[in-house]
């Protein structure tokens, strides 16, 4: 077993502790969340992917055995918390929508009535 991979799935379960707390579902706005976060996510789920192939299984430490079983419960958390901040994501999304139209029609309004003056 390398111990690079070794290396790479304990950063890629720390990254990903990080990110379930940072992004934790009983956070009322949406705000704080970067459009690299999800990125950054994807980017470490590729890199565990590389690290889990099956050619691997044969040389497995314990320590890479324990990684793996965090990354399962990493994966398992996220998993579940994934739906409800897609919902929040659907909510800003569309509270950002009305505020945009309703700026567009205050300046709608604001034309017409210059105009008219």
């Amino acid at each position: 077993m390398p111990l690079d991979a070794l290396a790479t799935l304990r950063q890629v379960n720390k990254t990903l502790r990080s990110a379930l707390v940072r992004l934790r579902p009983e956070r009322q706005t949406c705000s704080s969340i970067q459009p690299n976060d999800l990125a950054d996510i994807h980017v470490q789920l590729a890199q565990a992917t590389e690290c889990l192939r099956p050619e691997q299984a044969n040389r497995e430490s314990s320590a890479f055995a324990e990684e793996k079983l965090a990354y399962r419960r990493n994966l398992e958390e996220l998993k579940q918390f994934l739906p409800s901040l897609q919902v929040r994501l659907m909510a800003e999304k569309s509270r950002l929508e009305d505020a945009k139209n309703r700026v567009a029609a205050a300046d709608a309004w604001a034309q017409a009535r210059s105009k008219s003056l």
